[in-house]
């Protein structure tokens, strides 16, 4: 038998799980649409349905299940009003889960479940301080201090992502102004790019492109064929981002900095400023010390750091 770990990853449009031993390998994996189901429960069902069929007649020992969620709270087994989600309230999914398969269950955020992920699977591995930031529709991030994830009081520690960094800014979607998230995502990218094709008159393959149509990975590939105004929306990106991130440095000091998430992969168009911006901004004490690594972990990170929300606790 191979003892296992079912790892969930539950977005707003699909909801991703896979079977990962201890050393962090894939067995097996699939994925159902999250929200088209009215009720919660029906949803659940479904979910167990699709991985029950895989697990008869399997070599699986099921150890336990862990789950990454939009506003998935760690200490109370709940995913509370997640804004992105139909069903609203606070849904007691680790009780349900547990009640079906009689093994431990735990849940967190996904970008929490992606500090695990990275310390047991990735490039973490040893480190004992660091932050992970993702980044995509939104920007989430996980703090790792002294080796343990940051939860708080109350299990919503760690939003990098609603530090307001501009007062009365941009709208965003928690109900407040100014977020980072708001300037600093994929959603973000979409922003400054119309606010810059507003304010300047200078030519740029974007101009033409309705807003409905427009992505963050459209800007990348404009800025990566030299179009100045895209280059200019990644570099003032950098710059958000690298301020924002000294000022979370003072506060935790980590040893490295990892992103992952579909922005992440424009890669040195948006980490460069980032770098260039952090450094200046470092209280002195920190200059020089801190490295910025995207994620060893790829496209399997959010089903790895759910899993490792389990295998944390065999090791």
């Amino acid at each position: 038998m191979i003892d296992i770990v079912i790892g969930i990853d539950l977005g707003g449009t699909n909801t991703a799980y896979a079977f990962v031993d201890i050393k962090g390998k894939l067995w097996d994996n699939g994925s159902i649409p999250t929200q088209t189901h009215e009720h919660f429960d029906d949803y659940l069902n479904e979910l167990f349905s699709t991985i029950n069929l895989k697990l008869e007649n399997s070599n699986f020992n099921l150890i336990g299940i862990g789950i990454g969620a939009p506003n998935g709270n760690y200490r109370t087994g709940t995913i509370d009003d997640a804004a992105n989600l139909r069903w609203k309230g606070k849904l007691k999914i680790v009780e349900k889960i547990t009640a079906h398969y009689k093994v431990p269950v735990k849940l967190t955020n996904d970008a929490n479940a992606a500090a695990l992920g990275e310390r047991l699977f990735g490039g973490a591995k040893g480190l004992s301080d660091f932050l992970v930031v993702t980044l995509g529709t939104g920007l989430g991030s996980g703090i790792v201090v002294n080796g343990n994830l940051l939860y708080g009081h109350d299990g919503f520690a760690g939003e990098v992502g609603h530090i307001i960094v501009r007062p009365e800014g941009r709208e965003c979607g928690c109900g407040r102004r100014g977020c980072l998230e708001t300037y600093v995502s994929a959603t973000g990218v979409k922003r400054t790019t119309y606010k810059m094709l507003a304010k300047h008159l200078n030519t740029s393959c974007l101009k033409d492109v309705s807003f409905n149509n427009l992505n963050a990975a459209m800007v990348a590939e404009a800025a990566n064929k030299g179009d100045l105004l895209a280059l200019e929306v990644f570099a003032y990106t950098g710059k958000m981002l690298g301020e924002a991130l000294a000022n979370v440095v003072s506060i935790t000091s980590p040893k490295a900095i990892f992103f992952f998430g579909g922005l992440s992969k424009a890669g040195d168009l948006l980490f460069d400023p980032v770098r260039e911006t952090l450094e200046k901004n470092l209280l002195f004490l920190y200059k020089n010390k801190i490295t910025l690594q995207v994620s060893e972990l790829g496209d399997d990170a959010a089903v790895l750091g759910a899993a490792a929300l389990i295998w944390n606790d065999q090791l």
